[in-house]
């Protein structure tokens, strides 16, 4: 499908932002400054940049001052009380929110990687071909984020979602079925994990 608008109705942007921060001495990547505004809102607007009309936020560390302190208007929030257990119980969440929206495809996204901006979401949107579809972005060949799930994938990646692993053992036990989308040349996938990392920000 390469309609616009018909992308926008059927994949919803889904941003993973929970997390704890317990290796930057417990400070919530979501509320990391960025341009002089929390992480948070800079990877919500990378969503939007490339396409997402509809956002789902999955929160779950300081999630109230979260929806304080940063501008998240229109987007769906989503609070994840079992955020502690890692990554894998925000996909769940996040995929559960979506359920009954019409949407038919989920494009996940990580807050704490400010280096994928719009073009690099934009052509694994672009990738979208319906609820069948199974896509990531590739960096060197090197399967990466964001990815994007097919609405009949949701059931066996929520079963599958567990601590930190996130999506990973679904989408190795469905490695052929993939569409890699190679971004190295327009995007860098680092993480914001440790105290030397905070030097990507800006």
């Amino acid at each position: 499908m390469t309609d616009n608008q018909g992308l926008q109705a059927d994949v919803a942007g889904l941003l993973l932002a929970a997390g704890g921060g317990r290796r930057l001495g417990g400070r919530p990547k979501a509320l990391l400054p960025h341009r002089g505004r929390p992480l948070v809102e800079h990877a919500v607007g990378v969503l939007r940049a490339a396409g997402c009309a509809r956002i789902h936020v999955v929160l779950g560390a300081r999630a109230d001052e979260v929806r304080d302190r940063a501008e998240l208007a229109g987007c769906v929030l989503v609070d994840n009380p079992d955020w502690a257990e890692g990554m894998g119980s925000s996909l769940r969440a996040g995929l559960a929110s979506l359920a009954g929206t019409g949407v038919r495809a989920a494009l996940v996204g990580l807050v704490d990687q400010p280096g994928i901006g719009p073009a690099a979401v934009a052509r694994v949107l672009g990738a979208y071909e319906g609820e069948k579809s199974l896509v990531s972005a590739a960096y060197d060949g090197v399967r990466g984020h964001p990815v994007l799930f097919g609405a009949a994938h949701w059931a066996g990646i929520a079963e599958t979602a567990t601590g930190d692993r996130g999506a990973r053992a679904y989408l190795t036990a469905h490695e052929d079925r993939i569409r890699l989308v190679e971004c190295a040349d327009v995007a860098e996938p680092y993480d914001i994990d440790t105290e030397a990392d905070l030097s990507h920000l800006e």
